[in-house]
């Protein structure tokens, strides 16, 4: 005889109050839900039932065996759940955490066709530039750029970006260019304003030394396209991904400030949160980024 279906008459004769309710809940006769528990006792060597003619409770043993079952059960179930959900379409509402400079530039424009491609997917997408708790704010991911900081989240990378100092041509004729990293203390430079430490450069020198540039700056904004903008304008030297200014780059409206100095990369990383697996609504957009990125960055923007 089946012992899960064994499990399951025993737990529901205990849920229940009793046979003739087990049964009905069972959709099988009285005496199948009797014959199922007696065979569980007889395999197991103990009573597990205190049967009287007004009811049915569970011994001792009974109690403690109904807790382990009952888990038992219900893993099993989750397990079924999970076959039909990973089989099912991807539908449902997905909230998705990002960067305001990467979704204005990378998501915005591609988001029509993944919602072509998966109709029966809303998103609601948040653009901010702070760290969200995906969890506990009900997000179903995030994109995001550089290291990561919770290791208890699950992430693939979806591709990279350089970052560097750009400046216009006509910020470079006006004030001269920088030769080394201590030159940029002469210069206008252009700040985020969402830098946990404040408008500070880290900078990686020829040597390898990691060096740090602090500089009140000439202009501090909590948006990276208008300090691409202002860069442009000539108002200063920015510290900017390579995804929001490849295209002014390939344009000749911004210069690298110090070519010299090594390029830092940053990964692009989409996160979730941990579990024993993915929404189906998820891991469809995570497919989806991947093969829109696929021959993205770190220059190639």
């Amino acid at each position: 005889m089946d012992r899960l279906t064994e499990m399951e008459a025993f737990a529901t004769v205990v849920d229940q109050g009793g046979f003739t309710d087990a049964a009905k809940k069972m959709g099988i006769s009285k005496s199948a839900v009797s014959k199922h528990v007696s065979a569980l006792e007889a395999r197991l060597g103990a009573r597990l039932l205190n049967r009287t003619t007004r009811r049915v409770s569970p011994t001792e043993i009974g109690l403690a065996y109904y807790d382990r079952a009952r888990r038992v059960l219900n893993d099993a179930g989750e397990a079924d759940a999970l076959v039909t959900s990973m089989q099912s379409a991807p539908s449902g509402l997905l909230r998705i955490s990002v960067a305001t400079d990467f979704g204005v530039n990378l998501l915005s424009p591609i988001l029509g066709d993944f919602l072509l491609e998966y109709p029966d997917i809303t998103v609601n997408m948040v653009l901010n530039n702070r760290y969200v708790e995906l969890i506990s704010e009900g997000f179903d991911m995030a994109i995001r750029v550089g290291d990561l900081e919770d290791s208890s989240l699950r992430a693939r990378k979806l591709t990279e970006t350089s970052k560097r100092m750009i400046g216009s041509p006509s910020y470079f004729q006006k004030y001269g260019r920088p030769m080394k990293i201590d030159d940029l203390n002469d210069h206008k430079l252009l700040h985020y304003s969402n830098q946990a430490n404040g408008n500070v450069w880290k900078v990686t020198a020829p040597s390898g030394e990691k060096r740090q540039v602090r500089s009140n700056g000439w202009l501090t904004v909590n948006d990276g396209q208008s300090l691409l903008n202002a860069a442009i304008a000539g108002l200063g030297i920015a510290y900017l991904p390579s995804f929001l200014y490849a295209e002014a780059m390939r344009n000749g409206q911004v210069e690298e400030a110090i070519p010299g100095l090594p390029v830092e990369t940053l990964g692009i990383y989409a996160v979730y949160p941990p579990g024993r697996f993915t929404q189906p609504k998820v891991r469809a957009f995570i497919d989806f980024l991947a093969r829109q990125f696929m021959e993205k960055g770190p220059d190639n923007w």
